[in-house]
């Protein structure tokens, strides 16, 4: 256990940050599997522009890895264009 108070507030806060950076990531990542098994090409038009939205935050918060997030957006920007 730590033994400084900044120690033990920085322990504190890692913690929190873990756990938003875990939710906004599965968040997103059901995001992705819901607009992959649309069908309607209007709806997912919307649910992309979210989609994209939402990993470029991530990308930005260095959650997940910047050409990580731009190979999603462009395998989903190729499947929605082939509905």
């Amino acid at each position: 256990m730590a033994n400084h108070k900044s120690a033990q507030k920085r322990i504190r806060s890692n913690e929190s940050k873990r756990l938003r950076n875990k939710y906004q990531h599965k968040t997103t990542r059901n995001a992705v599997r819901n607009l992959r098994a649309m069908t309607d090409k209007t709806e997912a038009e919307t649910l992309l522009k979210s989609v994209i939205s939402m990993l470029d935050k991530l990308a930005k918060r260095n959650i997940i890895h910047k050409n990580k997030a731009a190979n999603l957006k462009s395998g989903l920007q190729v499947k929605i264009n082939k509905l």
